[in-house]
């Protein structure tokens, strides 16, 4: 049995190319879940065939709490497969759901030993389910991994999210990637994929993993 990781996807969706970075993360010797998270709206949502308002729509009408209660019931799966190990997992989001692995990170502190958010965004902002509100719940690692250049994650943000997370005495480290704008992870994002970095996104995560889990 394999170490369960959680991979949550980002706004424009469940796509092969998300697909393709949970098969390195799963033959990296990882026990895989990718859900879509739009699932209460639509079965599959099409970047190219949409809208950006509409993939804003779907992204804004998901919650963390939502978000937590679809990790239970994934978690709830992995139980009955004997190929996912029970035990410490690990959870990584991008985009729209670096807040969810934050948030998640803290809700299950027993669960989860290590969580990654990459050019996450709403991290720390003012808003009562903020998930920076409960940063000192985690029990595990986390990491967060941000553009140089992130009109959606901007850096006032990220340098509160620093001065907050410093007073809780958590396990975490906060990484900037020069060079790089919002997405540079994915290297069918044309103008934004920055091989390098993605790369180092790569061995960062990789070792978040071996550590914890």
């Amino acid at each position: 049995p394999h170490p369960v990781v959680l991979f949550l996807m980002d706004a424009p969706g469940k796509r092969e190319e998300l697909h393709d970075m949970a098969r390195r993360l799963g033959s990296a010797g990882y026990y895989v879940m990718l859900p879509n998270l739009y699932y209460r709206r639509l079965r599959e949502f099409y970047m190219e065939k949409s809208s950006r308002e509409e993939m804003f729509e779907h992204m804004n009408s998901l919650t963390n709490a939502m978000v937590c209660r679809d990790i239970l019931s994934l978690l709830g799966f992995a139980e009955q497969d004997n190929a996912a190990r029970d035990g410490k997992i690990g959870c990584v989001g991008y985009c729209m759901s670096g807040p969810f692995a934050f948030a998640a990170a803290a809700a299950f502190p027993d669960r989860i030993a290590a969580s990654a958010s990459f050019h996450g965004v709403r991290l720390c902002i003012d808003t009562e389910d903020s998930p920076h509100l409960d940063a000192e719940k985690i029990g595990g690692e986390i990491y967060f991994g941000y553009a140089e250049t992130d009109e959606h994650a901007p850096r006032k943000m990220i340098d509160d999210l620093q001065i907050h997370l410093a007073g809780t005495g958590i396990n975490y480290r906060i990484e900037m990637y020069p060079g790089t704008e919002h997405g540079f992870v994915f290297p069918m994002r044309q103008g934004k994929y920055h091989k390098a970095s993605a790369e180092r996104h790569w061995e960062r995560l990789l070792a978040l993993f071996n550590r914890c889990l």
